[in-house]
């Protein structure tokens, strides 16, 4: 059906939407479409509220789960928004949708003493790609950024000397992110070795392949899932797990919620409280030490 390269055009230079989410909502119209043409349905405008209840009802009766469910919903939400706007349909047939609820999904992350064994511990080996990979776990353990962030990190983002990384988050996003000093030196290291490997190399981005070129996101996935593998036995193993145990590290140990919003780069502080959950831990060791019953 018509107007959805429109619509992608529209993430992609007005919203500045990742590739990433521009990919998904890319797979989300066409199921609904495939599910449309079952229907024989074939205009935008001749698709109803009833329609999208039953294409919800299909999904779920094939095992796909509610949150699935609500994005792909939420994703014709924005498209018919941009229909409305653009003046292709009159009516908005997702308004009157109501989605299943979704049970509140805790972030999983690393243990403090577990990131400590791997920092410390764990041997990563010799050579470029033993160097890359420790900072690749390095930058995402002291930064928190995103896998694209990281992906995407260029070396003049890095300012060694200021003490920062500048990361360009979702929409072209800039934010400041202050580097450690065991951070600094591991990034130092990194470079040297870069540099020994790949002299010639024109490539502006901080991580490459064993072969000169940008490192992309299933390489870096691959490493993550790796050496998290050696130390801890939690279910996703994935940078985003990494994410997490920076958000939850920091505010364990008092960081202010609002600092971690600027730092994760979250559009408003709903988004950062998911991690308050994770300080009952620290909650409960203070109270079984400071109750005279506990």
């Amino acid at each position: 059906m018509q107007h959805i390269s429109s619509f992608l055009k529209y993430l992609e230079f007005e919203r500045r939407n990742s590739q990433h989410t521009i990919t998904s909502y890319q797979c989300d119209l066409k199921q609904f479409c495939e599910f449309l043409s079952e229907e024989g349905v074939n205009s935008w405008s001749n698709v109803t509220s009833k329609i999208i209840r039953s294409w919800m009802v299909k999904m779920l009766d094939q095992g796909i789960s509610a949150r699935s469910v609500n994005r792909k919903i939420a994703t014709l939400k924005t498209f018919y928004k941009f229909l409305m706007r653009e003046d292709i349909v009159d009516d908005n047939p997702t308004e009157k949708v109501i989605t299943p609820k979704v049970p509140k999904k805790l972030p999983v992350f690393i243990k403090e003493n577990d990131m400590d064994l791997l920092l410390d511990e764990v041997s990563f080996g010799e050579g470029y790609e033993a160097c890359r990979d420790k900072l690749i776990i390095d930058i995402f353990y002291f930064t928190g950024m995103r896998l694209s962030e990281l992906t995407n990190l260029k070396i003049s983002q890095v300012d060694l000397a200021g003490g920062v990384i500048k990361v360009l988050g979702k929409r072209n996003k800039e934010r400041i992110v202050p580097i450690t000093r065991e951070l600094k030196l591991s990034i130092e290291r990194y470079l040297e070795v870069r540099n020994e490997t790949f002299p010639a190399a024109q490539c502006g981005v901080l991580f490459l392949t064993e072969k000169g070129l940008p490192a992309y996101a299933k390489l870096v996935y691959r490493v993550v899932n790796k050496y998290l593998k050696l130390v801890s036995t939690v279910r996703k193993k994935s940078p985003h797990v990494l994410r997490h145990t920076f958000a939850t590290a920091l505010l364990n140990r008092g960081a202010d919620l609002n600092a971690i919003k600027e730092i994760l780069g979250h559009a408003n502080l709903a988004a950062t409280e998911v991690y308050t959950h994770n300080t009952f831990e620290k909650l409960n060791t203070i109270y079984k030490q400071a109750h005279p019953r506990a």
